[in-house]
């Protein structure tokens, strides 16, 4: 479940950078999936004001991150060193929750808030994990209509992987 943490985390860099603010200090919410467009940054819940512009182009950039990494390696490799640290973010955030604090993440686990069979949203984690998967609120209409887009293309993309898991 910790896949949604390298979208949050380039969520969170891409988004400081636009507004000139330390992405440590940000959470953008990210929901959907982890493939292109089935990636949704909730940019209307950082509290943070973008131009048209700027929030198409975030939108995409977070989409496609990783694309970004793999052309800039001229296909020699992938976001290594982003992998790395979204794992540390991760098991971080869990091991805090294993000792009781109150931890909320997005994260990519079976749900039922969509009817999509998987979806990433805000995830309460405790002592024993995930605890609650929570719903992610309002969306602008920007965002409802990636989620449109988005939705058809996640479901695809779990039957695609359901259908290999059954080969084997």
């Amino acid at each position: 479940c910790g896949v949604t943490t390298l979208d949050v985390c380039r969520a969170n860099t891409f988004v400081g950078a636009n507004q000139g603010v330390d992405p440590s200090t940000l959470d953008v919410p990210v929901i959907g999936g982890h493939a292109g467009i089935t990636i949704l940054p909730l940019l209307s819940q950082t509290g943070l004001t973008f131009s048209e512009a700027d929030r198409e182009a975030l939108t995409k950039r977070i989409q496609f991150g990783g694309d970004e990494v793999v052309q800039a390696k001229a296909g020699a490799g992938s976001a290594t060193l982003s992998m790395a640290y979204a794992g540390y973010i991760f098991a971080e955030n869990v091991l805090k929750a294993k000792r009781g604090e109150d931890i909320v993440m997005c994260s990519y686990v079976e749900s039922s808030i969509t009817d999509a069979a998987y979806f990433s949203s805000p995830c309460k984690f405790g002592k024993d994990g995930v605890e609650e998967v929570m719903g992610f609120g309002e969306i602008s209409p920007y965002e409802q209509q990636w989620f449109d887009k988005m939705l058809p293309e996640l479901k695809a993309q779990i039957q695609k992987g359901v259908d290999f898991a059954a080969s084997y």
